[in-house]
């Protein structure tokens, strides 16, 4: 009887719904149907394009993390080895100052020491501890719990961590923030479209479900690397700023990547013409020591065995010849030890090997040769700038004898408030500074001395014009204190 009961109620339940439906005009039942498939459709689309927007931002905020920790890792074996922790602080300040779902970013040594971070004094203990990079590793990623949500850490080895470690914290709030506006704004646009009526809201859906279509291709083009693809932008509503907002993500995402690529590519090619350099100064030194030394050695121990079977009276004068061309050979040593390191560089400081350096070179060559020092007496600067600045004057100075054809040259070396400034200026035949620029390859000379003035967080510049000489400009800063 109890089960007749529900039967009939279900019955009389079903039969009121289509009584009531029957009541209601076909055109109200079409807009009711097509808004309900418009709901349904709408939300779909938002479920749908919500879970690819977050996967694909996801990716790529990922590829961004690891881009990033590389390119830190890159740029910072130079100052590690260098122990330029002043540059090393100001290239983290500047990855948080430019990307703002980066929440820090620090670098530890090779024994797990931290040697700079973006936190200050107050360093969190717990993160040395966390995303350990294994053998064989490029970047390591581990995801964290923090107060403000998940955190993804990612570490990169510096020089295969042999140097160090930068570890690299990214929010994912802003990513949940900017799926969740999107997200609303589209189910604000589908409920608009809704209220509408059979045709309006037929328009509108193809308006809406065309470019979700064409954006969800676009980001999974994206996903798979391609970052010449671009979302169409149909109109200027929230679909259409999301569109450019797409367009401008993934064009920012190719200029990075190209910059990036550049920017190896430069190091590769500095890298490969140091190491030719290198080869070049070898056989340079194995030439001298054959051609000069070698042949003065043969020659003293000719004269010796010559030595063996003079008469006394014919000796001495032999022994003066002998003599001299020890001294000859003594002098050639010499020369070649000072062209590899000079000692008074280290011993006296910079401004005893630049006059060294300087006497030297005005006794080889018929040049006017001026050097002064300003602000610098008695003072020593840091073993890296004193290398600096002498292998900058010396490469100033060998452009000169190769290419200037100057008469004279005047160096000045001086210490302006917290920089240490060098000029070297002849009055040679000059560069046309427009053609050397659209060369597709500077010197070495060149990138070896832009390499090492950037290194210090300085600045070099060059004036010249076609016979009005040439002026070198360096411009290091000096630590405090």
């Amino acid at each position: 009887m109890r089960t007749r009961s529900l039967r009939e109620r279900w019955h009389q339940a079903r039969e009121r719904f289509w009584a009531l439906a029957g009541a209601v005009p076909v055109q109200v039942k079409m807009m009711g149907i097509l808004l309900a498939m418009v709901l349904i459709f709408g939300l779909s689309a938002i479920v749908l394009m919500r879970a690819i927007f977050t996967e694909t931002l996801t990716q790529k905020m990922q590829e961004q993390g690891r881009e990033l920790a590389r390119h830190l890792a890159s740029q910072s074996a130079d100052l590690i080895l260098t122990h330029n922790l002043f540059a090393l602080h100001e290239l983290l300040r500047q990855v948080i100052d430019h990307n703002r779902d980066v929440r820090y970013v620090f670098v530890v040594d090779q024994y797990g020491q931290v040697i700079a971070s973006s936190f200050g004094q107050h360093f969190p203990t717990s993160l040395l501890g966390a995303n350990q990079v294994t053998a064989g590793d490029t970047v390591h990623l581990e995801i964290l719990q923090s107060e403000e949500g998940l955190l993804w850490d990612f570490a990169a080895p510096v020089v295969g961590g042999q140097i160090g470690t930068v570890r690299v914290g990214i929010t994912e709030r802003y990513l949940q923030e900017t799926v969740w506006r999107v997200t609303l704004g589209v189910l604000g646009i589908t409920l608009f479209v809704s209220l509408l009526g059979i045709v309006g809201a037929y328009a509108l859906t193809r308006v809406i479900t065309r470019p979700l279509g064409e954006m969800v291709q676009a980001t999974r083009a994206v996903a798979r690397g391609d970052l010449t693809v671009r979302a169409p932008v149909w109109a200027r509503d929230e679909i259409g700023a999301l569109g450019e907002a797409f367009n401008r993500m993934v064009a920012e995402l190719a200029q990075a990547q190209h910059a990036v690529q550049q920017t190896e590519r430069a190091r590769s090619e500095l890298l490969r013409k140091l190491l030719n350099a290198q080869e070049d100064e070898r056989r340079r030194i194995a030439r001298e020591l054959h051609d000069q030394l070698g042949q003065q050695l043969t020659y003293l121990l000719l004269g010796l065995t010559v030595l063996e079977n003079l008469p006394a009276h014919e000796t001495r004068a032999h022994l003066d010849d002998l003599k001299k061309q020890t001294g000859q050979t003594l002098d050639n040593v010499r020369a070649l030890a000072r062209e590899l390191r000079p000692a008074p560089l280290d011993e006296l400081g910079l401004v005893v090997a630049l006059e060294r350096y300087v006497q030297d070179y005005a006794r080889r060559f018929p040049l006017k040769v001026d050097f002064q020092s300003v602000n610098l007496d008695g003072q020593r600067l840091p073993a890296q700038t004193e290398i600096a600045l002498y292998r900058i004057v010396q490469e100033a100075m060998t452009n000169v004898v190769r290419h200037a054809q100057a008469r004279s040259v005047s160096i000045l070396i001086e210490r302006r408030g917290a920089s240490i400034v060098a000029i070297v200026e002849d009055d040679g035949k000059g560069l046309d500074m427009n053609a050397l620029a659209q060369r597709p390859e500077r010197s070495l000379g060149l990138l070896g001395m832009h390499e090492r003035v950037a290194l210090l967080g300085g600045r070099l510049t060059i004036e010249s014009a076609p016979g009005e000489g040439t002026t070198v400009f360096v411009e290091i800063p000096m630590p405090e204190g």
